[in-house]
């Protein structure tokens, strides 16, 4: 079946990318600022009790930050580059979580002197450096969780620590005079199935039984990112989530002032659906003159905004503007001179069969984790343009 945009877009916004898209030479991304101020009041309608970190890995556009900063979100980094941009914009350090448990002894004073004051961990050397180098400074532990195997983009093994180990971490921390504030998960990006956070919530709550044994309240749980946007594979809408969400929370630590302080780390949920890629058709192709397939290789591909193909992990809903029926299947590959630059073979997105060189192929919901994972110019391709509607 051929995507509808109106599927995933008000009428009026998708009005809205096509006349934009005419100004610009593809390949770009359009971002709809107003589309991010309406998922950020939707997620702290649903979510009242929450404080809102964003995740601003999944889109560090200036403007983007401008808009939550004035909305009164809080913000998670990854780096003190990131954290440079931040305090750029204005933003008060106390906003600021450095959320990547990876980081150097350098980075932790680097972040501490700047002000930050909340941070995450998920091992003794992080937890020594900090007490080192951000003495007395609030500390939250990263656990892993089960069910990350069901999201698109999973995101354990690598972060987190055993539920075990993050009580001796705690209990390390406080030694060390650091200020132990309680436990983090990430259930994995794209997660579709709300039950894993049930399940990371037990752990929690099984790690705060112990604690309290220690005299060691828990602060703080921090449920991390992982609501998902609407690709190819739809997705509950977001009050579903939090309703569900909310009953796992209050069955295992009640309500009102029962609950710890709860922090979000929303990215992909609040910014993708704001964002469309706009591409070109390069060449339509087939391997033989026998050949079953037809190849569409586009003017951008995986090493220019679309990593999350990879292993087609994300599967991006795509309009082609030619209109065309019947509709056929392809294999899509990008410009590149890499053979890896193949963003569908398996799966098939299906596009008009009469599809050719010149045509706009537009990828919907690509708003998070595209114009943020192209900044080199791979085979002297530049990195993506980004410009941003609305506000």
């Amino acid at each position: 079946m051929r995507i509808d945009p109106l599927d995933y877009y008000e009428e009026s916004e998708w009005s809205r990318f096509m006349t934009e898209a005419e100004k610009y030479q593809t390949p770009f991304l359009l971002v709809d600022l107003n589309i991010i101020r309406k998922n950020y009041m939707s997620l702290k309608e649903y979510f009242p009790f929450a404080k809102v970190y964003y995740a601003v890995k999944a889109n560090p556009g200036r403007p983007v930050l401008e808009l939550l900063r004035d909305l009164g979100s809080c913000f998670d980094v990854a780096s003190i580059y990131e954290l440079d941009l931040l305090l750029e914009l204005g933003v008060d350090p106390s906003r600021v979580s450095y959320g990547n448990t990876i980081k150097k002894a350098c980075d932790i004073a680097y972040a501490y002197n700047k002000g930050v004051r909340l941070f995450a961990s998920d091992s003794e050397t992080d937890i020594r450096n900090l007490a080192a180098n951000a003495p007395g400074s609030r500390v939250f532990v990263r656990i892993l969780t089960e069910g990350s195997e069901t999201a698109d983009w999973p995101l354990s093994r690598k972060f987190g620590c055993h539920p075990d180990m993050s009580i001796d971490l705690i209990m390390l921390a406080k030694k060390l005079k650091l200020d132990p504030q309680g436990i983090s998960f990430h259930v994995g990006s794209q997660q579709r199935e709300i039950g894993s956070w049930d399940t990371a919530i037990s752990k929690v709550r099984y790690i705060s039984d112990y604690l309290d044994e220690e005299k060691i309240p828990l602060k703080l749980i921090n449920m991390g990112g992982g609501f998902p946007a609407s690709y190819i594979s739809r997705t509950q809408t977001m009050d579903v989530y939090a309703e569900e969400i909310t009953r796992y929370l209050t069955e295992d630590f009640g309500e009102g002032d029962e609950l710890p302080e709860v922090i979000l780390e929303p990215g992909r949920s609040l910014v993708a659906g704001a964002g469309v890629l706009v591409t070109e058709v390069v060449l339509v192709s087939k391997k033989s003159n026998a050949a079953v397939d037809s190849w569409v290789y586009l003017d951008t591909g995986k090493f220019n905004g679309l990593i999350e193909t990879w292993d087609e992990a994300i599967k991006y809903p795509l309009y082609c503007e030619s209109a065309g029926r019947p509709i056929s299947d392809f294999i899509i590959a990008g410009p590149t001179c890499d053979s890896q630059d193949i963003m569908y073979e398996q799966f098939r997105n299906p596009l008009p069969r009469h599809i050719d060189v010149g045509d706009r192929v537009y990828w919907l919901t690509t708003g998070a984790y595209t114009s943020s994972y192209c900044a080199v110019g791979f085979n002297g391709f530049p990195p993506l343009k980004t410009y941003f509607i609305g506000e």
